[in-house]
């Protein structure tokens, strides 16, 4: 074979080689077991906040802290703001989110609150379209077991996950028509929205 020409073929192949690496599905991209193992550090976490013996408040921001440690808060809360949060100011927008992450970490620390003295375990994970859904059962004292399902991907570069459906009940969905009856009832100012976030959950 003619070195140059193997040379020649070899460089030509080297830029889609190299873009190859950044498509969605490359070598590097999520598989079940990546998103298992976040979703088992995430459960480890919370099964440490609700058997703290914290208070309330504290417990809250440990979630809190859990939910930007393992969620894509900016998907989920733009997500929940629909077509208004287009073109918005980035600060809005920015202050926005920010709200929603204590919002959101309240609400459902309030729920996972009621998982006190029991305990949540990963039980199976499976690809669904284009992310990832990892199942978990939540043990509770005096209550029989029920499923928490976690949706894991990695669209902004890092694995996290994007909704929690917690017995039947979506998160995103819901959020969808709850932020959206706040922002009916904010005029559409998202600024307004923000405000009453800071005061809801």
């Amino acid at each position: 074979m003619d070195s140059s020409i193997s040379r020649r073929a070899l460089t030509a192949a080297l830029p889609a080689m190299a873009a190859l690496t950044l498509l969605p599905g490359a070598a590097f991209a999520l598989n079940v077991g990546e998103a298992r193992a976040l979703i088992d550090k995430a459960i480890a976490d919370v099964n440490r906040v609700i058997n703290s013996g914290k208070s309330e408040p504290a417990m809250y921001k440990d979630f809190e802290q859990i939910f930007v440690r393992y969620a894509d808060v900016r998907y989920i809360a733009q997500s929940a703001l629909g077509p208004a949060g287009r073109g918005a100011d980035p600060a809005v927008m920015g202050a926005y989110v920010k709200a929603f992450q204590g919002y959101i970490s309240r609400k459902y620390g309030k729920r996972f609150r009621e998982f006190i003295g029991g305990k949540i375990e990963v039980t199976d994970a499976r690809p669904l379209k284009s992310f990832f859904e990892v199942v978990s059962v939540a043990h509770l004292k005096g209550q029989s077991p029920f499923e928490v399902r976690w949706h894991v991907f990695d669209k902004s570069g890092k694995d996290l996950f994007f909704n929690i459906i917690i017995e039947g009940v979506n998160m995103l969905a819901a959020e969808r028509t709850e932020i959206g009856a706040m922002l009916d009832r904010s005029k559409g100012d998202i600024g307004r929205l923000t405000a009453a976030l800071q005061k809801t959950g």
